[in-house]
């Protein structure tokens, strides 16, 4: 499981940094990737990647204006060029549905694929947006000039390591029988013996939860879906100095962040987001502010790939 960014800047793109996209790679839990926010450009980006649109299952966004939303028909029309045949699914706020279809029926678009398009009820301040045996995603509503939303992705616990070596000590060979102990069956032996699976299997795996902000103030929801995070991913549009104009436009400081990763408990904090007015020193500032109360910080910039370990990796 890892991050991708594809754009960490805010409102517009400026020369080395795109507007909003976060790539959630699962290659290795369901071989697919998921994106969460597409601006403009989206597609150039994922060129300069190693991201297949063919791998791309599912699509989050946050919020409906254009620097989170635009790139989204680009994207849905080339996953199609792309050898994408798999049905694909978008959630998001109310309207991302008439805003999708208005635009692939004027331009008569065909892609060649199931597109599903979940949005989430205007009344729904928390709840699920998606669940099946290997991830729970939820949504919590936040505080932003229009509706927007965070979603926190927990991965379900995992089964532990089979115990090779106990396993060995009891006569077991390779073969099925691993397999069935690891699914956690019962086996009786040949000589009646009987093996009990839980005894040769290391404690479960505990899933790993990575938390992407939309933009918000600092917000009651905010520790809700902030709670025990891994990883949290932020906004961090101003520097402290400049909390009054973060309030008045509805957007987060990187302390603000940072406290909230702090009261949070969360593992480490990204910030992303940033105004286009902080370049080399004034990233420094940002992430000094933040650092200054939760240590585990970091600045996102584009391509960054960033490994979502489980805590005792």
């Amino acid at each position: 499981m890892e991050l991708e960014f594809l754009g960490t800047v805010a409102g517009m793109p400026v020369r080395d940094r795109n507007v909003t996209s976060i790539c959630l790679r699962l290659l290795q839990e369901r071989g697919s990737v998921w994106l969460f926010d597409c601006g403009e450009g989206t597609q150039h980006q994922i060129l300069r990647s190693t991201i297949k649109l063919s791998k791309l299952e599912k699509i989050f966004i946050t919020h409906l204006h254009g620097d989170h939303i635009y790139g989204l028909p680009g994207i849905l029309t080339s996953r199609a060029y792309s050898g994408g045949n798999s049905p694909l699914t978008i959630y998001g706020p109310k309207g991302i549905r008439d805003y999708v279809t208005s635009v692939l029926l004027i331009s008569q678009a065909h892609l060649g694929y199931d597109l599903h398009i979940e949005e989430i009820p205007e009344s729904l301040n928390e709840g699920i947006v998606f669940e099946d045996d290997q991830f729970l995603i939820e949504t919590a509503k936040l505080e932003h000039r229009i509706d927007s939303y965070g979603y926190s992705i927990t991965e379900k616990d995992q089964p532990g390591p089979l115990l090779i070596e106990k396993l060995q000590k009891a006569g077991i060979p390779p073969g099925p029988l691993f397999s069935q102990i690891k699914k956690g069956i019962d086996i009786t032996l040949e000589n009646g013996e009987k093996l009990i699976a839980s005894q040769y299997v290391g404690p479960k795996l505990r899933g790993r939860k990575v938390v992407i902000m939309g933009d918000t103030r600092i917000c009651n929801t905010s520790p809700q879906i902030a709670m025990d995070a891994d990883v949290l991913v932020h906004e961090s549009t101003f520097t402290e100095d400049l909390c009054d104009l973060a309030y008045k436009y509805f957007h987060t400081t990187a302390l603000q962040a940072a406290k909230l990763a702090r009261d949070s408990n969360v593992d480490q904090l990204i910030l992303t987001h940033i105004s286009s007015r902080y370049q080399d020193e004034g990233l420094d500032r940002l992430l000094q502010e933040a650092k200054s109360v939760h240590e585990n910080t970091h600045i996102a910039h584009d391509f960054w790939i960033f490994p979502i370990k489980r805590n005792h990796e």
